[in-house]
């Protein structure tokens, strides 16, 4: 279903937006949180730098709060309307959902960001493997 060359593909996976052969982060599991911000500076393949200018990732904070809001109305929908829980409940709900979840909706929202400013480019991979 995802394929590389999909902009989602490297949203999902957090890999490399240029040429989706590379994690951006050096350790890929998000629930390390010693290490959750912890990215390569550049790609191995297609030498992408990741840190485009100086405090780069700040605007990846607008799309967390998006994304927390997607989250929350998942958890609302989930608890109010098909388990039926009541408001209270239902809140409770959403903030486990966020606090569980933090750490997915960060790096989503990082891969998100960078994914607005550098897209796919098949012959990055090639300018590589022709190098070798």
């Amino acid at each position: 279903m995802l394929k590389k060359g999909n902009k989602l593909y490297s949203i999902l996976t957090g890999s490399c937006p240029r040429c989706h052969q590379e994690s951006m982060y050096l350790d890929k599991n998000p629930y390390h949180m010693g290490e959750i911000f912890k990215m390569h500076e550049r790609c191995s393949h297609c030498d992408l730098k990741y840190k485009i200018e100086p405090s780069f990732f700040y605007g990846a904070m607008y799309v967390s709060y998006g994304v927390g809001i997607a989250f929350a109305v998942a958890a609302f929908v989930i608890a109010n309307l098909f388990l039926g829980a009541d408001l209270i409940e239902t809140f409770i709900a959403i903030i486990v959902t966020l606090i569980v979840f933090m750490p997915v909706i960060m790096r989503l929202s990082r891969n998100i960001w960078i994914n607005m400013f550098v897209s796919y480019d098949a012959k990055a991979n090639l300018k590589k493997t022709k190098s070798n």
